[in-house]
């Protein structure tokens, strides 16, 4: 390697810059440097030195005068791959839209020369091909193969001078130098000879994929419309109407066909369209599917979500909020009654109307479905709030609806109006006020329909559906014991009982229980319409539901708004559990899997979860379920199948929450031991409870 030469900067008489190098001369060339410099001297004058000339800065005629702070200023300029001579307005035609569109990616490379070369690196496999093929190959050794060549000849060497003694070896150094040619040279390595490879791709074309096809035939259609065709055509659709109407009466009430209903209740003008009711069957299939996709994360949670977190919560569970169902027009209506469908598990109804008696206007019935959570399977309007409602066990498309004026009516879902098939009138004998409760009964001995109802006025009716019309009975009258009034002339008048609810029992068809405004429970049978079997004195506010235990024949439960849950043996007068909850209760309900288990909501918008075999005294599961503490709870229903509850509120919202684990806890394996499962089993659970509660039966004395 060559030494490194120092590289300075001065400026010359003309004031350009240069390098200076530094030289090493002989002492021949100082002599004659002197001399050179002695006679430059003597000319330009004694003495001077040529560094005390006065220096001149050139600069060029076209340059700026700058000041200190712009020559001090950093201008920043940033280099862009970009190739500014490209152009940026080209457009080409798009045949999908139909106009000239600007291409976005422009080729930015500019190639500035290119030659194609025939030259080959000597350690290169061609290269060496190519040297074999001329006669060159042992020149082309490698570069590493010579350096341990040298190292071997080297270490050699060497182990020849140690043998020789140190007289032969002074001996030698007396005589000649060896040739120079016979010492092998050592190559060194080029530390310029690197390869550096690197490419540049274009970017991918954007392509766009179009079809063009025939234009869908059209024709031109003219017609002059007179005043007598309209009417004609007006008078056409009327008789449709009336055709379909006579053969709607002719049809009977229960089809033998117990098919579920499909699709959403269509308008008369949407009914006589065929063009429709083609439709309606794939846009339901297609919203069915949107929704699906839409909560299917709710979906998944509702199969197959257990909440982990109950193994560490000490017997205490959750319930996980999954859909909420709402229709706009019934925002402002409170949801009065909700009923699953006995025969379809994920369908139920529900009834819209007002509990404020100074707010009364429309009603509306809507039946959900789970498979559609965003919108109502079937929409009914009424000009009176819903206030109860109940779905035929073995008719599931019959729906009997208890309204705020005092009539009832029967609503068939495989009819295609909306108008109820049967209602009651002030002819056919209607409450004189709501009515709160209506349940469905077993058909009569000539096999027609029966269903019964409750209303303020105090009648217990049993209406029966002969031919086309409802008859009706009066089953009971309620009265309220102990308060008589006196009328005009002396006539003693005895206060009227108001019904709220009422249940009738699982297995003695006869038997059932009606609540009261005063507070009261009454025992009742079909057969004495003058006098009750027994009276509880329940509570001491109106009793808002009562229900009997599916499980245990001898076991009911009341609620009411004076803030407490009660448990009865109908066999004894006082209650055998009490629950404050702190706030009105609305409604209460059994759990369909055991017997033991209930629900209740309050109207601070609460849902308590009891379950008795784990605690007697308060509730698993107490949890808000409404957004805002002004949202009232008014009820809540179990799902007979799933392990989910809906509960409904005032303003017309439907929330659907599934139990966690610690809310429907099965008896657990034993070794050896088959789980007992049925009723029984419920039934002894039961009792076993009851048992610690009852009172001692004194034993008679001997």
């Amino acid at each position: 390697m060559p030494p490194k030469v120092p590289y300075k900067r001065h400026l010359s008489q003309g004031g350009q810059i240069g390098p200076a190098v530094k030289v090493v001369q002989s002492r021949t060339a100082k002599s004659t440097s002197k001399k050179r410099d002695e006679d430059a001297s003597t000319e330009v004058g004694e003495g001077a030195d040529e560094w005390t000339l006065s220096k001149t800065l050139l600069k060029p005629p076209d340059q700026l005068e700058l000041t200190e702070a712009e020559l001090k200023e950093e201008v920043t300029r940033i280099l862009t791959a970009n190739n500014p001579h490209a152009p940026q307005n080209i457009v080409r035609y798009s045949f999908k839209d139909r106009a000239y569109k600007p291409i976005s990616c422009v080729d930015q490379l500019a190639i500035h020369f290119s030659l194609d070369g025939n030259l080959l690196l000597r350690d290169s496999d061609e290269g060496r091909r190519q040297s074999a093929k001329i006669g060159l190959e042992p020149e082309l050794a490698p570069v590493e193969s010579t350096v341990i060549e040298v190292e071997e000849t080297e270490v050699k060497e060497e182990g020849s001078k140690e043998d020789i003694p140190a007289a032969s070896a002074e001996e030698a150094g007396e005589g000649e130098e060896p040739p120079p040619h016979s010492r092998k040279e050592q190559k060194l390595t080029n530390q310029f000879n690197f390869c550096e490879r690197a490419s540049q791709t274009f970017n991918n074309p954007m392509r766009e994929r179009a079809c063009q096809m025939e234009p869908p035939p059209r024709a031109t259609f003219s017609a002059t419309a007179n005043q007598w065709e309209i009417y004609d055509a007006y008078v056409e659709e009327l008789q449709k109407l009336e055709k379909s109407k006579e053969k709607e009466k002719q049809k009977p009430l229960v089809a033998k066909k117990e098919d579920k209903p499909r699709g959403r209740k269509l308008t008369s003008l949407e009914s006589q369209s065929d063009d429709v009711t083609k439709v309606t069957k794939a846009a339901k299939i297609v919203e069915r599917m949107v929704n699906q996709n839409t909560f299917d994360d709710v979906a998944q949670d509702f199969r197959y979500f257990e909440d982990p977190a109950d193994e560490y919560r000490d017997q205490e569970g959750t319930l996980l909020p999954l859909w909420k169902f709402q229709y706009d027009k019934a925002k402002r209506l409170a949801v009065t009654a909700i009923c699953w469908n006995p025969k379809y598990k994920d369908l139920f109804a529900v009834g819209h109307g007002s509990y404020d008696f100074m707010k009364q206007s429309r009603g509306m019935l809507l039946l959900y479905t789970m498979k559609n959570p965003s919108f109502p399977e079937y929409i009914f309007n009424s000009e009176s709030g819903i206030m109860c409602l109940d779905i035929h066990n073995d008719h599931p498309y019959l729906l009997v609806v208890g309204f705020y004026d005092g009539n009832v009516a029967i609503y068939n879902l495989k009819k295609s109006h909306s108008q109820p098939g049967y209602k009651s009138s002030a002819k056919s004998g209607k409450h004189t006020d709501p009515v709160w409760q209506v349940k469905w009964q077993k058909d009569d001995m000539d096999n027609n329909l029966n269903f019964f109802s409750i209303s303020s006025d105090g009648r217990i009716v049993s209406w029966t559906l002969v031919k086309n019309e409802l008859v009706h009975s009066d089953v009971i009258k309620l009265s309220v014991e102990g308060t008589t009034m006196e009328g005009p002339e002396g006539l003693q008048l005895q206060t009227i009982g108001c019904g709220t609810s009422f249940d009738f029992h699982k297995k003695i068809d006869y038997l059932f229980l009606v609540g009261t405004e005063e507070g009261k429970i009454y025992k009742c049978s079909k057969s004495y319409s003058s006098q009750f079997l027994d009276t509880f004195d329940a509570h001491h506010m109106a009793v808002d539901a009562v229900s009997w235990n599916p499980y245990h024949m001898k076991v009911f439960i009341s609620c009411s708004s004076d803030w407490t849950v009660k448990i009865w043996d109908h066999t004894i007068k006082t209650p055998m559990f009490i629950f404050d909850l702190n706030s009105a209760v609305g409604d209460v309900a059994w759990a369909p899997y055991s017997s033991t288990i209930f629900a209740a909501v309050t109207t601070d918008g609460k849902a308590h979860v009891f379950d008795l075999s784990i605690n007697k005294y308060e509730a698993i599961c107490s949890q808000p379920v409404v957004a805002k503490k002004k949202n009232k709870i008014t009820h809540v229903q179990f799902n007979p199948i799933y392990p989910i509850i809906i509960i409904g509120d005032d303003r017309g919202h439907v929330t659907c929450l599934k139990l966690s684990p610690n809310l429907r806890k099965m008896p657990k394996e034993k070794k050896g031991q088959e789980i007992q499962k049925g009723p029984e089993v419920e039934i002894t659970k039961l009792d076993k409870l009851l048992n610690l509660v009852r009172e001692p039966v004194n034993k008679p004395e001997k």
